[in-house]
C-alpha cells in the first residue's frame, strides 16, 4: 500500500516512515509533488487542521493521503499553544524559538502546575472525500532545561515522569511505541487491516 503523507516535517516523516515501513506501507513525502502548494492551517482545533490537509492533498494527488496535526497542550498555559504549537514563536519560528518562548511563557506563572499532553489527530482521506479521524494523547510535564538529543520540537523539554527522562532522551524506537503519534497510528493501522480483510 502507498500513503501520501501530507508533510514537509521531515522529522515527522521519518517517524512515520519507521511507524508504517513495518507494516509495508510505502509512506512518499510531499516533496514528490511540489506542484502542491502549502495548505493554510487556519483550523480551530487539531482535526479541523487534520482534515483540511488530508482531503486537499488527497484531492490535488488523487492518492491515498494521510494529515495529521498535531501540538502540545499545557494546562497552565490554557491549552497554548496548541493548534500553534510549529508557529508559537512566529511563523518562521524554529524549534529553539518556540522552545524559548514556551519557558518564557512558563518562566513568571505562579501555578506550580507545569502538567501538559502532546496530542495528535491523523486524517486518513481519499480523493472521493471520505476522511476518517485517529487520535491519541501522551502526557507529561514540562522542565525548565531541554534534555536530550533525539526527537524535535518540543520533545527535549517533554518530562515523561513514569519513564524519568524527556522524549528527547528516549530511542526513536521507544518513543513511536508511546508517544501521541503512535497511539494515533495503531488506530488507524487497525483500521488498515480491517479494510484488507
Amino acid at each position: 500500500m502507498r500513503l501520501l503523507v501530507a508533510t514537509g516535517n521531515a522529522g515527522k516523516l521519518r517517524e512515520l516512515r519507521a511507524l508504517l515501513g513495518e507494516h509495508g506501507i510505502e509512506v512518499i513525502g510531499l516533496d514528490q509533488f511540489p506542484e502542491i502548494p502549502p495548505v493554510v492551517e487556519d483550523g480551530e482545533t487539531f482535526a479541523d487542521n487534520a482534515r483540511k490537509k488530508a482531503l486537499t492533498v488527497s484531492r490535488a494527488s488523487q492518492l491515498l493521503t494521510l494529515a495529521d496535526d498535531s501540538g502540545l497542550t499545557v494546562k497552565v498555559l490554557g491549552g497554548a499553544p496548541g493548534v500553534h504549537s510549529a508557529r508559537f514563536a512566529g511563523p518562521d519560528a524554529s524549534d529553539a524559538d518556540n522552545n524559548r518562548k514556551l519557558l518564557e511563557e512558563l518562566k513568571d506563572c505562579a501555578d506550580p502546575d507545569r502538567s501538559a499532553a502532546f496530542i495528535c489527530v491523523l486524517a486518513l482521506a481519499r480523493p472521493d472525500g471520505t476522511c476518517h479521524f485517529y487520535e491519541g494523547r501522551l502526557p507529561g510535564e514540562i522542565i525548565a532545561t531541554p534534555r536530550g538529543c533525539d526527537g524535535f520540537g518540543y520533545d527535549p523539554l517533554f518530562f515523561l515522569p513514569q519513564r524519568q527522562c524527556t522524549l528527547a532522551e528516549l530511542p526513536l524506537e521507544e518513543k513511536n511505541r508511546i508517544s501521541h503519534r503512535g497511539q494515533a497510528l495503531e488506530k488507524l493501522l487497525k483500521h488498515l487491516s480491517s479494510l484488507e480483510g
